[in-house]
């Protein structure tokens, strides 16, 4: 995922005929005048794309830095990484006869001889680096009372830019963490000296303050991307929830409340400082079974983890914990699961009840959501201790390294804000508020949809709920423009059966499809939640809204719910709310993500999310269930298909552009969607016939590190919506940029990383990122600027519904709808 070695940043190397044929069509563009002094901002980079018919297509792209909107100066979470002039990493080859299995003994064996080899290095077994060329080619290094000839052989002289740098630059920098004392958990490293605790509520929770760090090849340089995380840790052990659940439930139901509790969860294990995900429990084997160690000897549960980590287990009758490994064994070899003592593992992460206690999550988020300010405070202070730290200053000048002592100061843009249209007025809004309810309040919608034959169902004692419901409804649509029916009022018993088979019969009717059902659930039980949506998402295809009779139950607030709730109802029914301006014609934008669903064998949910109508406010929606673990998508031309039949039956033509957003990839993946899911979608537009329209494929990265922070009055804030980065932080043989598209009020906004992998369109960089930024305003279930494009969130929501509740593919007669909003 991070692209062959290339060139110097402004250049681009001869691949063949091919890439001569097209640089001879394009001229560079000139310098816009605010920075003709700035030429290094201006890239020319090379897209390889693996297609169907062809093996490669070299496609030259010029220029893929924006011009439009207004400046702004950033400070990020980038730390410049300079080495000495002439650096040149050496790499070895390491040899030994006899060969010699055991990892640690060839180490030993390699570096009993410091006088040659030095004692700066990086070793793996096979390769060695070395800041400095030895002597001669070949060194011959025989140990005392063994014939072992070690041969150390001189196989590359490593630019600073090599790819085998980088990943040689974060083992460095992985060696100096530890320097510093810090402990490795997952891909992160944390201070578990420094615990922040929080033992004012029923379960202690402990925080790890540590850091993630990545270094990488930028634009402009090989920088260290470092930024604050945290690590949850909870004081009770998997024994503890096992001893509280077998209180609750007894023994009849207490293997299968375990499982449901315990299954999917991620826990520590403090002994070696482990991460692991709990995938089943074994009931029939103890801590006194026995397993059989590498050597082939056997050895039971309890006395390993004292001969091992000096740890006793006092519950000799709980059960083993089983962990299947992530990691493949080597060729031939198949690692078998890891077993884990419940008395050892500890939990991590929040729970669903610790996540709703408000209480909570207002003490966490005091420790963990940093202002910019608090942010750049703990970052100085890493990297100082980085700049003072002798034995760290040490380790890097032996290799011929140096950190910057600040962090990158660069330019952004900040474009201008959306104009909101609706019902056939137009809004500006202040986009630090972060929505626009206020300025289109009282403002009826694009397509409002009549409420004329519908349904609310609910239980006996929250008749009152409902009564007030349906009274506030009526009050709010009526500025929507929405014509209201009084609804068919059931009543039923506190079953989920009495939902479906009393109150869900009598709307059987052959135009069942106009019908809206709304129910008042008295609690957010998630199997009364999952049976109804079953049941009107796939047996009775219904749009449906269900609403906690706890959410209603407070009158300063119904107004405001009820009016979100008559706008999901309009759009479950296929009406329209707002829209932006978008100048391109004949355009679909299509939005993909992928759930993976772990109650129905783990399978991979994908949804798939097309615009309808040149406004890009009606949408179509599919869904693909996939096997385990599945994260690119195979089903993408059936989708496709149909959502260009459903457009083509909409407009009576065909889209002359689409532009996808394609969501949950990571950088490893960059090259397995071009080459795999691109050749799906021009497959798909092949068969259609004399079909050509322009094509681009942008993949969307919500999990990014990069922070952006803008100074005002001298002091770090967030900077406003809208802002772009294209420049000094993005890759260079990527076409990619960030956006800051949403508000944040508390702590520090996170970017969206957006990379084109495969564009056929010639749009200019700046009218891709307007657009993209233009895609964040249509999210109907949010009166405001959200993270990441419309499409994509919907995508999300569809698979969500999907993997969370239904488990099964959605009746294709509600794909015309947005009914899992």
């Amino acid at each position: 995922g991070r692209g062959r070695q290339r060139g110097p940043p402004g250049t681009v190397r001869r691949r063949d005929a091919h890439l001569k044929l097209l640089r001879d069509q394009y001229k560079p563009r000139p310098h816009p005048p605010f920075l003709k002094e700035k030429s290094k901002y201006f890239k020319t980079r090379l897209c390889v794309q693996s297609l169907v018919d062809a093996p490669v297509y070299l496609i030259l792209n010029l220029v893929f830095s924006g011009v439009s909107g207004s400046l702004i100066r950033l400070v990020t979470n980038y730390i410049r990484l300079n080495s000495r002039p002439q650096w040149a990493l050496y790499q070895y080859h390491v040899d030994y006869k006899p060969q010699m299995e055991s990892r640690r003994l060839r180490t030993a064996l390699l570096f009993m001889h410091d006088k040659i080899l030095g004692r700066t290095r990086v070793f793996d077994g096979c390769i060695l680096f070395l800041p400095k060329k030895l002597e001669k080619k070949l060194v011959s290094l025989t140990r005392d009372g063994q014939n072992v000839v070690v041969t150390v052989t001189l196989t590359n002289e490593l630019p600073p830019t090599s790819p085998t740098c980088l990943q040689f630059y974060n083992i460095v920098f992985r060696r100096l963490l530890k320097i510093m004392s810090l402990q490795q958990i997952g891909r992160n490293y944390y201070n578990p000296q420094d615990p922040i605790m929080i033992p004012q509520h029923r379960y202690t929770i402990m925080v790890w303050p540590g850091y993630t760090t990545s270094i990488l090849q930028y634009e402009s340089s090989v920088m260290l991307c470092a930024d604050v995380s945290h690590k949850i840790l909870r004081s009770e052990t998997v024994l503890d929830v096992m001893y509280q659940l077998y209180e609750q439930f007894g023994e009849y139901r207490f293997q299968e409340a375990c499982s449901k509790e315990l299954v999917g969860v991620i826990v520590l294990t403090r002994y070696n400082n482990k991460t692991y995900r709990i995938d089943d429990i074994d009931w029939i084997q103890n801590p006194k079974n026995t397993f059989k160690k590498a050597d082939g000897s056997e050895i039971s549960y309890v006395d390993y983890y004292k001969k091992q980590y000096s740890t006793d287990i006092t519950d000799l009758n709980q059960p083993v914990l089983i962990s299947q490994p992530k990691r493949q064994g080597p060729p031939g070899i198949t690692l078998g699961p890891i077993c884990l003592i419940p008395e050892l593992c500890y939990l991590t992460g929040m729970t669903d009840k610790m996540r709703s206690d408000f209480n909570v999550m207002r003490d966490l988020s005091m420790h963990t959501r940093l202002t910019p300010e608090q942010r750049e405070q703990r970052l100085g202070s890493f990297m100082d201790y980085i700049q003072k730290d002798d034995n760290v200053q040490k380790e890097l000048s032996d290799w011929g390294l140096q950190f910057d002592s600040k962090l990158l100061s660069m330019s952004g843009r900040v474009v201008p804000s959306e104009k909101i249209h609706q019902g056939g007025k137009m809004f500006d809004y202040n986009p630090q508020v972060a929505e626009w309810s206020r300025e289109t309040r009282g403002t009826r919608l694009i397509n409002p949809i009549p409420l004329e034959n519908w349904v609310m169902v609910f239980i006996r004692r929250n008749v009152d709920v409902a009564r007030s419901l349906l009274n506030t409804l009526g009050k709010v649509v009526n500025a929507m423009g929405i014509r209201m029916e009084k609804p068919l009022m059931i009543e039923v018993d506190d079953r989920s059966e009495a939902f479906l088979k009393k109150g869900l019969s009598k709307i059987s009717s052959p135009c069942i499809f106009s019908w809206q059902v709304v129910c008042i659930l008295p609690s957010n039980r998630k199997d009364k939640y999952d049976t109804i949506k079953k049941f009107l998402c796939v047996e009775c295809p219904t749009p449906s809204q269900c609403v906690v009779a706890r959410t209603l139950s407070k009158p300063q607030a119904l107004m405001a719910i009820a009016t979100k709730i008559a706008l999901q109802i309009n759009c479950k029914m296929g009406g329209e709310l707002w829209s932006v301006e978008i100048p391109l014609k004949q355009l679909m934008v299509v939005g993909i993500d992928i759930y993976h669903d772990n109650a129905a064998g783990r399978k991979s949910i994908a949804g798939f999310v097309a615009s309808l109508n040149e406004a890009v406010t009606r949408w179509f929606s599919r869904c693909i269930i996939q096997e385990r673990g599945q994260e690119l998508v195979d089903g993408l031309k059936v989708c496709l298909q149909a959502a260009l039949k459903a457009w083509y039956a909409q407009n009576n033509c065909l889209p002359a552009r689409i532009i996808v957003y394609r969501d949950g990839v990571g950088d490893g993946q960059l090259n397995t969607v071009v080459n795999y899911e691109v050749p799906q979608l021009l497959d798909c537009l092949k068969n259609l016939g004399d079909y050509n329209p322009k094509l681009s494929v942008i993949v969307v990265k919500k999990r990014v590190n990069a922070r952006f922070f803008s100074r005002s009055g001298g002091r770090l804030q967030n900077p406003p919506p809208g802002t772009i980065i294209d420049t000094e932080v993005t890759r260079p043989e990527w076409y990619d940029f960030y956006i800051v598209s949403q508000s944040v009020r508390v702590g520090t906004v996170t970017p969206t990383h957006y990379n084109v992998v495969y564009d056929s369109s010639n749009l200019k960089p700046d009218y891709m990122q307007r657009l993209t930024y233009k895609m964040c305003h249509m999210y109907y279930n949010w009166p405001g600027v959200i993270r990441v494009p419309a499409p994509c969130q919907y995508a999300h929501k569809l698979a969500f519904l999907v993997g969370q509740s239904i488990h099964r593919e959605p009746s294709l007669a509600l794909a015309g709808q947005l009914f899992y909003l």
